[in-house]
């Protein structure tokens, strides 16, 4: 187990949030309102450079990620993803628990904002 088994858990508890299994990809993904706003995999020896570490891909704005990724060694463009709304977070480095939390919250708020507000009523049960 890595030092982030609580990250399920938090990825979970926001509303509307759910996970399946993108086999293809061999992809844990999590979804909101049908739209992944994070994903858990590991890069195979296919590629070499991530080492076949566990990542998690979190949405982000451009900005953002910039920082991010200048201010943690283990934050990087995303894998297999848009390298520049996506960031990926090795989950056996060094990202302290707050700001990966932090990551998180904000990889869901940007994809619960971009639903329509129809959909976003219904999760949050205001309908």
């Amino acid at each position: 187990m890595n030092r982030y088994d609580w990250l399920d858990a938090y990825l979970l508890e926001k509303p509307g949030a759910r996970k399946d299994y993108k086999a293809e990809w061999q992809w844990f993904r999590y979804l909101v309102g049908g739209k992944m706003f994070a994903a858990l995999c590991r890069p195979g020896p296919e590629h070499p450079q991530y080492g076949q570490r566990m990542i998690l891909n979190l949405k982000c704005e451009p900005i953002l990620a910039e920082h991010f990724r200048q201010q943690y060694a283990d934050v990087i463009p995303g894998f297999y993803s848009d390298k520049r709304h996506w960031n990926s977070v090795y989950l056996d480095g060094a990202v302290p628990d707050q700001a990966l939390r932090g990551m998180c919250d904000l990889s869901y708020r940007l994809v619960f904002e971009k639903l329509t507000r129809k959909a976003q009523r219904e999760i949050l049960g205001e309908d």
